[in-house]
């Protein structure tokens, strides 16, 4: 695992509001988290003068050994039901061990949010939140609980999956993750805990075609990539379908073509789409389908509140809405 993993140096949190960093580790059973933690905390750089304080709200078939914590300044407690995990009980944690870092492996059957905005003693707060996934058991995860792994990967800082292998369909598993949290960091580990290369991966349209021809089934795959790799974009046209969406100012020369996602269940849609310069965006109906003709800018918009992807459009059509308005990522 390389160093950057867990970085508490770098966490930008002013020093005379937090004096315990508090880092949140979470995923399901077997998901890894034991021996990501077990790895970071035997590392030369993860050592501090003050001691680490491990919290485990688990049990799974790795166990933590207290007397190899202590080898590297960690203390060990342990809290077994959900009842007990308490503001007092930190509280107590807090005084009796006197800590100077908090590591929690979390179990998110005890509800992401609860741990999240609950009440820490003075001078604690979350400063990362990371979440650990068996990539051989995460189809199967995202299948039958999907709500509860959307929850986990909201907020997060990042999202590791390990025990990867190069048959699996890693690419949609990284979309999966950024259309809920497209500023997570997502890595992948292989069996011997080596990072595998994604960016070596196809994409499902012709990259060198002018303009590249998006379809309707691809969008969703478009829209994490162009954020993720603009250079491969940049300078290029695109052609696409989307509904717009106009703002209020009726003379604005912009407009947003997009579609809706499903980011967990039918009632948790979200519009996603990147905004599109046009000089008769005051003709176009909000809500109508059109297909979009348009050279990719990279480029700083209030909008954004930072750089993001602009389209510049040379063509804007009418266009028959496709045979589903739901975006895909995989």
């Amino acid at each position: 695992m390389p160093e950057e993993y867990v970085t508490p140096d770098d966490a930008v949190i002013p020093e005379n509001e937090v004096r315990v960093p508090v880092y949140l580790i979470t995923g399901f059973l077997e998901s890894g988290k034991t021996s990501f933690i077990d790895f970071t905390i035997a590392q030369d750089y993860f050592e501090i003068d003050d001691p680490t304080l491990l919290i485990n709200t688990e049990e799974g078939e790795e166990t933590y050994d207290p007397r190899e914590l202590l080898k590297h300044g960690t203390l060990y407690a342990e809290v077994q039901e959900k009842e007990e995990l308490t503001y007092e009980k930190l509280v107590e944690l807090d005084k009796k061990y006197k800590p100077g870092r908090v590591l929690i492996e979390y179990n998110p059957l005890w509800g992401i949010p609860d741990i999240e905005n609950m009440k820490m003693p003075e001078g604690w707060a979350i400063v990362q939140e990371i979440v650990t996934v068996d990539a051989a058991t995460f189809q199967i995860y995202q299948q039958n609980m999907k709500s509860l792994f959307v929850e986990m990967s909201r907020n997060a800082d990042m999202v590791m999956f390990n025990r990867c292998t190069k048959d699996m369909p890693l690419a949609n598993y990284r979309r999966s993750i950024k259309v809920v949290n497209q500023g997570c960091e997502v890595i992948f580990e292989d069996t011997d805990q080596e990072m595998i290369d994604l960016f070596e991966d196809s994409m499902p349209y012709e990259l060198d075609a002018d303009p590249i021809q998006i379809d309707d089934v691809d969008y969703g795959i478009f829209y994490i990539d162009l954020t993720d790799h603009p250079d491969r974009y940049v300078g290029k046209n695109v052609r696409f379908k989307g509904r717009v969406l106009k703002s209020r100012n009726d003379k604005a020369k912009f407009f947003v073509p997009g579609r809706q996602a499903m980011t967990c269940c039918a009632d948790d849609m979200q519009f996603i789409g990147y905004i599109c310069m046009y000089e008769q965006t005051p003709n176009l109906k909000m809500g109508e389908w059109v297909e979009v003709t348009a050279k990719v800018d990279w480029r700083y918009m209030n909008n954004y509140k930072e750089e993001g992807p602009v389209f510049i459009a040379s063509e804007v059509r009418p266009a028959e809405a496709p045979a589903s308005d739901l975006v895909y990522f995989s």
